[in-house]
């Protein structure tokens, strides 16, 4: 198989082949050693490999790896424009039935959060990031776990977050207190929310 094509098998998968799909394109083990060797493919971690020469995004190998995550906190309040810092990982939170083996890869950094599904089952709506869909927490389930997290976040991020909030005509004050009644937050919501409305 040509360079060309291999290009473009992993351009249709995201930007990321796992070792099957390789052998699929009768691509053995040696082969993807020496591909590696060459400098054409990257491992990225066992079993799944990306595309030197291409571009793919750190959220293309996110969307790829960990269809069922979250992303919450820090990556969230950045891509909703309520923080202007660049997280250093991608924060995701995930079943804690999803096997931890998945986390140990190289790149990109990854900060799982495992929760029960229960409290993955409501205020998750999907976001485009680098022509990637990726779940996310919607604006006021986001607010309500920087309330509920607010002492393992840096002050100013939360701030600003709460601020940015407060200001963005998309937000849903309904919303967020039935959120907060779910996360047993209503009380934090009226003391860091309820004075600004």
């Amino acid at each position: 198989m040509d360079k060309k094509d291999l290009e473009k098998a992993f351009a249709n998968n995201n930007g990321v082949l796992k070792t099957s799909q390789l052998a699929a394109l009768k691509i053995d083990s040696t082969g993807i050693k020496r591909l590696i060797k060459n400098g054409v493919i990257e491992k990225i971690k066992t079993g799944y490999y990306r595309f030197l020469s291409d571009d793919t995004g750190e959220a293309a190998i996110i969307a790829r790896l960990f269809p069922d995550g979250v992303l919450w906190l820090n990556t969230a309040l950045f891509y909703y424009g309520y923080s202007d810092r660049t997280p250093m990982q991608w924060d995701i939170i995930i079943s804690k039935n999803a096997s931890r083996s998945r986390f140990k890869i190289d790149y990109p950094h990854i900060n799982p959060f495992f929760v029960t599904p229960e409290r993955l089952s409501y205020g998750v709506t999907t976001i485009e990031i680098d022509s990637c869909i990726m779940n996310i927490f919607d604006r006021d389930r986001l607010i309500c776990e920087c309330l509920k997290y607010e002492a393992d976040m840096d002050k100013e991020t939360f701030n600003k977050a709460v601020q940015a909030y407060l200001t963005d005509p998309k937000k849903n004050i309904r919303s967020l207190l039935a959120y907060a009644k779910r996360r047993k937050a209503t009380k934090r919501v009226h003391d860091v929310i309820g004075v600004w409305l």
